[in-house]
């Protein structure tokens, strides 16, 4: 908050402030100016659960930033996500593995389901290979959602825009309640 007071009093400039608190540059104080404009004091205070968003969810902040043009700062500000870099990251999962790589968690498997995959049995695997063909399914479901919804805005940007925003302004007034 402080170093946010100091850019908005017009005393220091983004490049003054990263010298005199000692940060590597000046994007993270631009984000915290962003975000204190758009969500006040709440856009500053940390985040002491981590929400999960679904691969859907990824998939409309990805389209909405191709469609728009907005920067990756700009489209975490209009999904009210305060940390642009998360915008950033399911960007490159997605140009690098596609809907499918939206849909990995962070860390790795717990120990338990390592165990279990060494002591399957013949019918513990089909059931397997049912779970896998399942979520191959919701990802191609996905998947063709996502080109329907490209293909609606190719046929009418402005139209699929405004719908788009009025949906999500509504969702986020929702989860701030």
């Amino acid at each position: 908050m402080k170093v946010v007071k100091d850019y908005l009093e017009g005393t220091s400039s983004y490049q003054r402030l990263v010298k005199k608190y000692g940060m590597k540059s000046s994007q993270q104080i631009k984000n915290w100016v962003k975000n204190y404009k758009t969500y006040g004091l709440e856009g500053l205070k940390r985040k002491t659960h981590h929400p999960i968003y679904t691969v859907h969810y990824k998939l409309d902040v990805l389209n909405f930033m191709k469609r728009t043009g907005a920067s990756v700062a700009d489209t975490a500000l209009q999904f009210g996500l305060t940390n642009p870099s998360m915008v950033a990251a399911w960007k490159k999962a997605f140009m690098n593995g596609g809907a499918e790589a939206l849909k990995r968690q962070k860390g790795r498997a717990p120990m338990s389901d390592h165990a279990k995959k060494k002591t399957k049995k013949s019918s513990e695997e089909d059931r397997g290979d049912q779970h896998t063909l399942e979520r191959e399914n919701e990802l191609l479901r996905l998947e063709v959602a996502y080109l329907k919804k490209l293909h609606a805005f190719q046929m009418d940007p402005e139209g699929s825009l405004e719908k788009h925003k009025q949906r999500y302004h509504s969702n986020s007034k929702k989860g701030s309640d």
